[in-house]
C-alpha cells in the first residue's frame, strides 16, 4: 500500500519540521509514505489542486467536520484497505487554512477529523504521521502504542 500525504504550505515551525522528519523516518520500516507540499492559497485553489493531484487514488480529506476514528478503528480500516484490490494508493488531503471545499469533501472516499479541536496545519501533519506510525506499530505487534 502506498500513502501520499498532500499538505498545503511547507512547515515553518521547528517543532513541526522535527516531528515530521522523525515520523517519516520511522515509517520507512512499515509503510511507503510520500509527503507532497502544495502551494498555500485559498480554499478553492488548494482544493482544486488536491483533487487533481489525488485523481485515481483513495482520497481521505482531513477536516474538522469529518468522522473521528479511534486508533484501533484506523488499524481496522488500514487492514481493510490493504485487502481491497482496488486500492493501491491512499491520499491524505490537508487543505488550506480555511479548510476544504464542499466539492473536495464530497469527492473524497472518507472525511476524517483528527480531533474535535481545530488543529494548526503543521501540528495536524505531525499528529497524522504519528497516528499512521502507531497503526503500523500495532499491526507489527510492537510495544510503541502502549
Amino acid at each position: 500500500m502506498n500513502w501520499k500525504i498532500f499538505a498545503a504550505g511547507k512547515p515553518a515551525l521547528a517543532y513541526a519540521k522535527s516531528g515530521i522528519e522523525e515520523y517519516l523516518k520511522r515509517l520507512k520500516r512499515g509503510a511507503n509514505v510520500e509527503l507532497v507540499y502544495l502551494k498555500a492559497g485559498d480554499s478553492e485553489s488548494v482544493s482544486r489542486d488536491l483533487l487533481a493531484r489525488s485523481e485515481g487514488t483513495f482520497r481521505i480529506a482531513l477536516d474538522e467536520r469529518g468522522r473521528d476514528w479511534t486508533t484501533s478503528s484506523l488499524v481496522e480500516k488500514i487492514n481493510d484497505w490493504e485487502m481491497d484490490p482496488g486500492i493501491k494508493t491512499i491520499s491524505l488531503l490537508i487543505g488550506a487554512s480555511d479548510g476544504h471545499t464542499k466539492e473536495l469533501r464530497s469527492k473524497s472516499n472518507a472525511v476524517w477529523a483528527l480531533s474535535p479541536l481545530t488543529l494548526q496545519h503543521e501540528l495536524a501533519l505531525v499528529v497524522l504521521l504519528e497516528q499512521i506510525y502507531r497503526a503500523y506499530s500495532i499491526k507489527r505487534g510492537e510495544p510503541y502504542h502502549r
